[in-house]
């Protein structure tokens, strides 16, 4: 079956990210800041019309989503139907196909983005698997080939440990959004100390946790070890204190998108 160029969008917290999909193939096309999604000279309708693929493209777009902010739904189909009149939208939910089952209790409550990294872990063909995603709040999707989606873990993101420190204190500055990991341990400076206790203490946190989710596949009979993603934009800061063999994806999120629309998109789902 062909399918046409496939928008997949990406809304989060602080940034929206997007990409296009052609047959087998997934580009990653930028970002657009989320409050700024309805903006007429930046926002997104105007980011997607300056895409010269889908100017040459002689079938009509779709488009898949998915948000961890509900209230942007809206400005998204709307955005899509400025730039795409008619454009087919649809928006990744835990009643989709993913490729896996859930068995997490109450699957309302997972983020859409989550959805996206399980069904791209599962694409994938790698499971079980742990997905992690390191946005704004960093989460950890637990996936196994029995059980499927079992649930996961949320922690603060680094940019989150910022802006507390900042917001809760007199004197602290607010850091840089995305900060260069550390080059020593001891700060020089009020500057340097945060960035030092921020990077390297969330280095440590993230590591800690992988250590418990690994230790619980372990525990399981005959469990093999799970493939490890990791996504978003902190991985930089955990280039050194992850094990090897993490697989990072930058688009993760985008391609599971991509490959939970396959699945689902009329007429019917794609066979595994």
């Amino acid at each position: 079956m062909n399918h046409p160029p496939l928008i997949c969008i990406d809304c989060g917290n602080t940034h929206t990210h997007l990409g296009l999909a052609t047959g087998d193939t997934l580009a990653g096309k930028g970002e657009v800041p989320t409050p700024a999604l309805a903006d007429p000279q930046a926002g997104l309708a105007a980011t997607l019309r300056g895409w010269p693929e889908l100017a040459r493209a002689t079938t009509a777009p779709a488009a898949a989503f998915c948000t961890v902010v509900p209230a942007a739904a809206p400005a998204i189909r709307q955005a899509l139907e400025q730039a795409f009149p008619g454009c087919p939208c649809w928006q990744l939910t835990c009643e989709a196909d993913l490729g896996l089952p859930i068995t997490y209790p109450q699957p309302r409550e997972i983020g859409q983005d989550r959805l996206a990294n399980a069904a791209a872990a599962a694409a994938a063909g790698t499971l079980p698997a742990v997905v992690i995603d390191l946005g704004t709040a960093v989460t950890f999707d637990i996936l196994s080939a029995d059980r499927g989606y079992e649930g996961g873990i949320i922690a603060p993101g680094v940019a989150i440990m910022h802006r507390y420190l900042h917001e809760q204190t007199a004197l602290l500055p607010l850091l840089d959004p995305a900060p260069a990991p550390p080059p020593e341990a001891v700060g020089k400076s009020t500057r340097e100390a945060m960035r030092i206790g921020c990077a390297i203490g969330f280095a440590g946190m993230i590591r800690a946790l992988l250590d418990h989710v690994l230790a619980e596949f372990a525990r399981r009979p005959g469990s093999p070890r799970p493939a490890l993603f990791t996504t978003g934009g902190s991985a930089h800061l955990l280039e050194s204190s992850l094990p090897p063999g993490i697989r990072h994806d930058p688009l993760l999120t985008l391609r599971g998108l991509a490959a939970a629309w396959k699945r689902n998109f009329t007429p019917g789902p794609v066979s595994p």
